[in-house]
């Protein structure tokens, strides 16, 4: 069941919180510049950490949001840099997905989520078609799993019920985009990427256990 008034705290403890931008900013950079660094996942390490991994991803989910100013993208680039996966040709690639298009639709820390589960265990062979189920019987999971924590999918829901009290529609024209960023919407819409991608994270390393 959700509970809306802790996920209202967490809201207000993202609106005040104190960024250290520049820090944020030049690990972005570095990722643009080195490229995402592979990495090969020890599963005991890994899971032994688990309770780390999970506080560190949701927290750059939280600030890549911020920097980049795009849910998405926040959320595919913590789990891509934790978990050593894809590029950046892949964070350029989302920069249209926050409510799919600004539209209210999907949420990006569902989509971001969704783009890294394909990632890591998606096929390497295009034509195994047969890959495809398991891949998506996750995502499915994983999809209630979110609803269930934020009690909505859909951009324009979780500002409604969750965030703001209402749907900024930041995608709606220069003028509410205005509105939303004064409204601290870049800082308060952390909220969904952290949480998305602290599930996502939990079930990559379940998948190790």
């Amino acid at each position: 069941m959700t509970d809306y008034e802790a996920l209202r705290r967490r809201v207000e403890e993202l609106e005040q919180r104190t960024w250290d931008t520049q820090a944020i900013k030049d690990r972005v950079d570095k990722l643009a510049e080195e490229g995402i660094p592979k990495k090969i996942l020890k599963r005991e390490e890994v899971v032994s950490n688990k309770k780390q991994i999970l506080d560190r991803v949701q927290r750059r989910a939280e600030e890549y949001n911020f920097i980049l100013k795009n849910c998405a993208q926040g959320t595919a680039l913590a789990l891509m840099e934790e978990f050593g996966l894809g590029n950046m040709e892949i964070i350029k690639a989302l920069t249209p997905f926050p409510g799919i298009g600004g539209t209210g639709e999907m949420c990006g820390g569902v989509t971001g989520s969704l783009i890294t589960f394909g990632l890591y265990f998606g096929s390497n062979d295009a034509l195994d078609s047969e890959s495809h189920a398991p891949v998506i019987m996750r995502a499915q999971k994983f999809m209630a799993l979110f609803e269930d924590e934020l009690g909505h999918l859909l951009c324009s829901e979780i500002q409604e019920h969750v965030i703001f009290g209402r749907n900024m529609d930041p995608g709606g024209g220069e003028e509410k985009m205005k509105a939303f960023a004064q409204a601290k919407g870049f800082e308060k819409c952390g909220l969904a990427p952290g949480i998305g991608a602290r599930l996502s994270a939990e079930f990559i390393i379940s998948s190790m256990a």
